[in-house]
């Protein structure tokens, strides 16, 4: 079997590839599971830069919330599943207790489907950056509220920008305190596609699940926080060709490195999964 490298954006898979009996130092797993809502809750906490090394993701805290049935037309699990996000956004935003200023920036082409969770986000959120800056919070009747703001930067192919460049000049001209990425990622097990949400304080790297490295959108770049929540799309082709023949036959799978495969309902999915995620940003911004 040719050696290939398996892609993946979910920090729980990358821990999953080394092997659960194997130690890895500065890397350490939290793991709660709520048996009547079927969501099992993941948190991958990289401590050290040893530990960093060796998942190959930045140190931070990535958390995966896994919704076998989140594909399914089920309105009352999808509000389950919204307000445990909620949750976890509520504890990895800083000081989410405090009245900020919010940008969410929804990454992505809207024109390919698969890649279309970010905009589709944008779409349907409540924004009030607007009308708290004119009117004040007595507009919305609420002595709290957070100004939230959304952008969609596109892609160079029609922007000739990068994402960051973009991002960061809408930072210099809003200041908000935190910025909110929501984009598409790959996963390594089809069994994670449009069922996971991961959530993390590291920022993102958008296109490195597919090998398509742009600019990082993380503190260090944009100079404010950066959170990061990301539903895997998209399966590397190579990995599932690995997976099926198990070692039985020999393939060419460098043939495969640039292929990739999406489920046949993903147009229903990516609404789906948007509407999920963004009752999910209301209920932790308060809205």
């Amino acid at each position: 079997m040719s050696c290939f490298q398996v892609r993946t954006d979910l920090a729980l898979e990358a821990r999953e590839s080394i092997g659960e009996a194997e130690e890895i130092r500065g890397v350490s797993v939290e793991e709660t599971y709520d048996e009547k809502n079927e969501i099992r809750v993941t948190r991958v906490i990289i401590e050290t830069k040893n530990g960093a090394k060796a998942m190959g993701k930045p140190i931070g805290v990535y958390t995966t919330l896994e919704a076998p049935r989140m594909v399914e037309p089920d309105e009352n699990y999808h509000q389950e599943i919204s307000s445990a996000l909620a949750k976890e956004l509520k504890d990895i935003i800083p000081e989410a207790q405090e009245e900020q200023s919010v940008l969410i920036v929804g990454l992505g082409n809207r024109d390919v489907t698969a890649d279309a969770l970010g905009p589709n986000v944008a779409d349907n959120l409540f924004i009030t950056r607007h009308v708290v800056m004119e009117y004040g919070k007595a507009a919305y009747s609420k002595s709290r509220m957070n100004m939230v703001s959304s952008i969609v930067p596109g892609v160079m192919a029609k922007t000739g920008m990068e994402s960051a460049e973009i991002i960061k000049g809408v930072i210099d001209q809003t200041k908000p305190d935190v910025v909110i990425v929501v984009d598409a990622l790959a996963a390594r097990s089809t069994k994670r596609l449009n069922r996971t949400i991961q959530v993390t304080n590291t920022g993102i790297h958008p296109g490195s699940g597919v090998g398509n490295h742009r600019n990082a959108l993380t503190k260090e770049s944009l100079e404010v926080p950066v959170i990061a929540i990301g539903v895997p799309t998209v399966v590397d082709a190579a990995t599932i060709v690995n997976d099926a023949v198990s070692g039985e036959m020999k393939v060419n799978l460098a043939e495969l490195n640039n292929m990739y495969v999406t489920s046949k309902d993903v147009d229903y999915q990516i609404k789906q999964i948007s509407h999920v995620i963004c009752d999910a940003l209301n209920e932790a911004l308060e809205l």
